[in-house]
């Protein structure tokens, strides 16, 4: 259907009474929407900024911390052609909202392992001052282990890995997945209802304000690093370690508990937003709101067979 013109209502029309709410606000839903993206760039680039700390942690090789910090992509690159499919047919504000949640609960999953873990345990062979090895491992080509004491250069791995690290995946792949309705379903939504005139303010502010989720999530990693990885769980007396060392482990979980609470408040405007607000005052838009009507109406009448089907011309044409 066509956005509603607010101008066609008589004065005394509940849709008049409406319009002035935040929620029937075009201006509303782009400063929730900046929010919203904000915090779900910020617990994307956090998971870039904490991936060696909890490879360390966990004991996981470069390959699988590799691909952890990847996942996220799986379901996003899966589900994007689909969203596209049906966006005009949905209530896009609450699929924004239940995208929000699901990052939620996805960043709650990825802080997980931290509580179903034990303590981290850390060997105290390095704690002398004068050693220059710097904990690194002695291979037995170079060194006669039968004179030489050194770390171990075998592979370990933490008894808890075969749990945490499934865990983590589903945490990232739920957490592409909450990702997709969000941009394109927001920015779709913005293009609809705010003016001509406007649409494209609305658009830049929204590009502006969520540039600096990256920067806000590497600040916080920075920041949530500098803890100790358990210091919930022994008290400050009993940690030997600083920061500087490099059996250190910092407090990783911390920032994802921190990037769920702000996508959790931030999700909870968009169980109130219409699926349809009465469209920004403009007198040149109403030949454009025919226009898309009209677009909107044929594409209705798609199938998803068909719309797969014209998928790859339609990108070849675009390209």
């Amino acid at each position: 259907m066509g956005a509603h013109d607010v101008n066609s209502d008589p004065p005394g029309s509940m849709t008049a009474v409406r319009r002035w709410r935040p929620f029937n606000s075009i201006k509303f839903f782009v400063m929730c929407h900046s929010l919203l993206q904000l915090a779900q760039l910020l617990v994307s680039s956090y998971m870039k900024s904490s991936i060696s700390t909890i490879e360390r942690r966990y004991g996981l090789s470069s390959q699988k911390s590799g691909l952890l910090a990847s996942f996220n992509e799986v379901g996003n690159t899966v589900l994007i052609i689909f969203v596209s499919f049906f966006g005009s047919r949905v209530h896009r504000p609450r699929f924004i909202g239940g995208g929000a949640l699901l990052a939620c609960l996805a960043s709650l999953l990825i802080a997980m392992p931290h509580f179903l873990s034990g303590q981290y345990h850390y060997t105290a062979q390095y704690l002398s001052s004068g050693d220059n090895s710097s904990g690194l491992c002695q291979s037995s080509t170079l060194t006669n282990s039968s004179t030489q004491e050194g770390p171990s250069c075998q592979k370990q791995e933490s008894p808890s890995q075969q749990l945490v690290y499934p865990l983590l995946l589903l945490g990232q792949l739920l957490l592409g997945i909450g990702a997709v309705p969000i941009q394109p379903f927001g920015i779709s939504y913005i293009d609809d209802y705010a003016s001509q005139k406007n649409s494209p303010l609305y658009l830049g502010i929204l590009l502006a304000v969520t540039s600096f989720g990256p920067v806000f999530g590497f600040v916080t990693g920075s920041l949530m690093l500098r803890f100790f990885v358990d210091f919930d769980k022994l008290p400050k007396a009993q940690i030997r370690l600083e920061p500087t060392d490099l059996r250190w482990v910092g407090a990783w979980w911390l920032g994802f508990l921190v990037a769920s609470c702000l996508l959790f408040l931030t999700a909870l405007p968009y169980l109130f937003f219409p699926r349809e607000m009465p469209k920004e005052r403009d007198a040149a838009d109403v030949e454009s709101r025919l226009d898309r009507k009209q677009q909107t109406d044929s594409v209705q009448e798609l199938s998803l067979l068909q719309f797969l089907k014209s998928f790859p011309g339609v990108a070849l044409r675009t390209l």
